[in-house]
């Protein structure tokens, strides 16, 4: 994914005493296990790797309480140094460095843009299978970068390198108006260790070169190894016995995983180019029951916890003495994206290539779906006034949203039509009943209740919706194994760009396969577009399109809860992810209560 793109949504541990006196530490309860050190892949882009990535890496820029970009100037700074053509510059300050000491500079920036850049790779990302654990498995000498940015893609001249090897200046073939957090750091993962793994080049600086060099000369031979070490190497779910998997230049840096269990952070001392942490220590404690979070925050084996809203969850969180808690919308939102390419239903090679065919039972299929019954009976319970979600581009509520909503074509799926998703079964032809894979969080509580409703409503039509739930659900999207899926995107920045992964022709994010030229050409112009008018008009040309193309359906916002202990001080949460961990700098807790927590087995 690139660094603007939307990232994917879904309590045992160790004893919490700390050995060290006066240190302090924050349990955090997480709903999904960490799995990559890489989120810039379509297996690590996950919210849950998000998060640690954001706690071991820095930014050039970052959004504050208020969602304004600002700045990071004592990590680096960026300008633009051309308007035509669009050129922008970023340097690195000296001093910041990875924490076995190599300095972050050009040679991370060049891996940042080269990995992301289709133009290195020799294999289509649609021919390219995942293992169980999420790796791609690439043909030998074959070069694929598990991938795509398109910001990085309008970069199609190698970047120049300056000072002293600390800056890069990026000439776009086009401008982009999101130009501003298409890339807001340097990489996730160090461009010496890549060389070091990928071509046994051992000394740091020598490594970093290797890589700059197979960039600049296009080696095929040298991008196989490093595309598949940069794609492959760095995902992991417990701790790897090599440390250069998990090197950080940010505030913390990882420093024990159980699978499964936990994963904890302690704090980078060399750091000092950024807000600098109060806490010593973070651990994070993975549980996907959103009560037994609750439960272990009631018990003070974690500090705080956002988890999935319930009736529940806010009955017990009202009763607990010490605790505090907040609602309101999140950025994540709920939805069903259709596959285009698997065989499937809703292929057009199904039909012998007829592509009006499985457009109708597409439209079928999404004419059963009952968001209302969702809304009414899952959300309305945690949040009164919620209402469906309209748009594929905007957040509700946010300017352009209402008028967007409107002239979308939404409509069609504003309540279920039983009888017209029989009449357009008939007048495609195809025999009833029509199986639908449908994949979801089988763990997941109210994910499970919404298969229920989806597939009891879409059996009145004649489909048979056969569970394909999947607790690995994250790591199976695009593989072509279901039909259907249920999950839900979080938005990392505020432009509609953020989105355009999900629907461009080869898009990081676009699993179904989706495909359609008009589309891609409106992309195109958004990408370029300054007008804020203008883009509320094409954003309606491209959801109309989708709609029409029966895409997919959203369903609603996430009701959203963060709840912590009040000896935890300094606690807020954002919109856009990393949500509750953005201002880790506030997080202040005495060392007296860190230390006073029970042991996490007296949980188990």
């Amino acid at each position: 994914m690139s660094a603007g793109a939307l990232v994917l949504t879904a309590c045992s541990g160790p004893a919490q005493e700390s050995e060290i006196e006066g240190t302090t530490s924050v349990n955090v309860g997480w709903n999904e296990p960490f799995r990559s050190t890489n989120n810039l892949t379509a297996n690590g882009n996950a919210t849950a790797n998000a998060n640690i990535v954001y706690l071991t890496t820095s930014f050039f820029n970052y959004y504050d309480g208020d969602l304004n970009l600002a700045k990071n100037e004592e990590f680096g700074s960026y300008e633009v140094v051309s308007e035509d053509p669009f050129t922008v510059k970023y340097t690195v300050n000296e001093g910041v460095t990875w924490s076995d000491g190599t300095p972050v500079d050009a040679a991370d920036m060049i891996l940042f843009w080269g990995a992301q850049n289709d133009m290195f790779d020799t294999v289509a990302g649609g021919d390219v299978p995942t293992d169980a654990d999420g790796n791609a498995e690439v043909p030998a000498g074959e070069v694929y970068f598990d991938s795509s940015s398109p910001a990085m893609n309008q970069i199609t001249t190698f970047p120049e390198i300056g000072d002293d090897g600390r800056s890069v200046t990026y000439v776009y073939d086009s401008p982009r108006s999101d130009w501003e957090v298409s890339m807001n750091q340097p990489s996730p993962v160090a461009a010496h260790v890549v060389g070091k793994i990928a071509l046994g080049v051992e000394d740091p600086t020598e490594a970093k070169a290797a890589v700059e060099d197979a960039f600049e000369n296009n080696d095929a031979e040298a991008l196989a190894k490093i595309a598949d070490t940069w794609t492959n190497a760095f995902n992991f779910t417990s701790l790897p016995d090599d440390p250069d998997l998990y090197l950080s230049y940010g505030p913390y840096v990882i420093s024990d995983y159980v699978e499964n269990q936990y994963l904890t952070l302690t704090r980078n001392e060399s750091f000092n180019w950024g807000p600098e942490p109060k806490v010593d220590s973070i651990t994070i404690r993975y549980t996907e029951d959103p009560l037994a979070s609750v439960t272990a925050l009631q018990n003070g084996e974690v500090d705080l916890i956002a988890p999935q809203s319930s009736v529940d969850v806010l009955a017990t969180l009202d009763g607990i003495d010490g605790v505090s808690y907040t609602t309101a919308p999140e950025g994540t939102y709920e939805h069903v994206d259709l596959t285009f390419d698997n065989g499937g239903p809703f292929d057009p090679a199904t039909y012998g290539g007829d592509a009006e065919k499985a457009r109708l039972v597409r439209e079928a299929f999404l004419k059963t779906i009952p968001r209302q019954e969702i809304i009414e009976k899952l959300i309305q319970p945690l949040q009164e006034d919620a209402k469906t979600r309209d748009s594929f581009l905007f957040v509700p509520g946010s300017p352009g949203y209402d008028e967007v909503a409107a002239g979308s074509g939404a409509d069609a799926w504003a309540e279920v039509d039983i009888a017209g998703a029989q009449a357009l079964l008939a007048q495609a032809g195809v025999a009833t009943p029509v199986d639908v894979r449908f994949l979801y969080g089988k763990s997941n509580v109210r994910r499970a209740n919404e298969y229920q409703l989806i597939a009891a409503s879409a059996a009145q039509a004649g489909f048979n919706v056969i569970d394909n739930g999947d607790d690995t659900w994250g790591s199976i999207l695009g593989n072509g194994t279901y039909d259907a899926a249920l999950f839900g995107w979080q938005s990392t920045n505020t432009f509609i760009l953020n989105a355009e992964a999900n629907y461009i022709t080869g898009g990081q994010n676009n699993y179904g396969g989706y495909s359609n030229p008009e589309v891609d050409a409106l992309w195109a112009e958004v990408g370029t577009n300054t007008d804020s008018a203008r883009e509320v008009e094409l954003a309606t040309q491209i959801e109309q399109k989708l709609n029409a193309d029966a895409f997919g359906v959203n369903i609603f916002q996430f009701p959203g809860v963060v709840a912590h202990r009040d000896v935890l001080q300094g606690v807020s949460t954002i919109a856009l992810s990393p949500t509750i961990f953005w201002n880790y700098w506030d997080w202040e807790i005495s060392a007296s209560d860190s230390l006073d927590a029970p042991s996490a087995s007296e949980s188990e």
